[in-house]
C-alpha cells in the first residue's frame, strides 16, 4: 500500500493506492499551524478490512510527529483509532 499525501495552506489529505487504485481517502484541515483536524476518513467497498482506514491515520500521526504538530480527531473512525491506541496520544490536542 502506497499513501501519499496532499497539502496546502488551508487543508489536506492522505490517500491510500493498492495496486493503482485508490482505497482510501483520508482528510484534514489546518487550525492554524501547529494543529490540524482530520475531518473525514474513507475506505472504498473493494478494500475494506484490509486496515486500510487505520493506516491513513497511522501516517497522519507520523506526518504529525515529524513536523510537531498535533492532531485533532473529529471524524469518528478517526478518534475510535486514536481511542484504541494510547502511544498515538502524544499528538492528540
Amino acid at each position: 500500500m502506497e499513501i501519499v499525501q496532499e497539502n496546502s495552506e488551508r487543508k489536506g489529505f492522505f490517500k491510500a493506492i493498492i495496486d493503482g487504485k485508490e482505497a482510501g481517502l483520508m482528510t484534514y484541515t489546518w487550525a492554524g499551524t501547529t494543529k490540524f483536524i482530520i475531518d473525514h476518513t474513507e475506505v472504498h467497498e473493494n478494500f475494506k478490512g484490509k486496515n486500510v482506514g487505520k493506516q491513513l491515520v497511522l501516517k497522519a500521526v507520523a506526518f504529525a510527529r515529524e513536523n510537531h504538530l498535533k492532531i485533532m480527531p473529529l471524524c469518528p473512525f478517526a478518534k475510535s483509532v486514536f481511542d484504541k491506541n494510547e502511544d498515538l496520544k502524544d499528538v492528540l490536542f
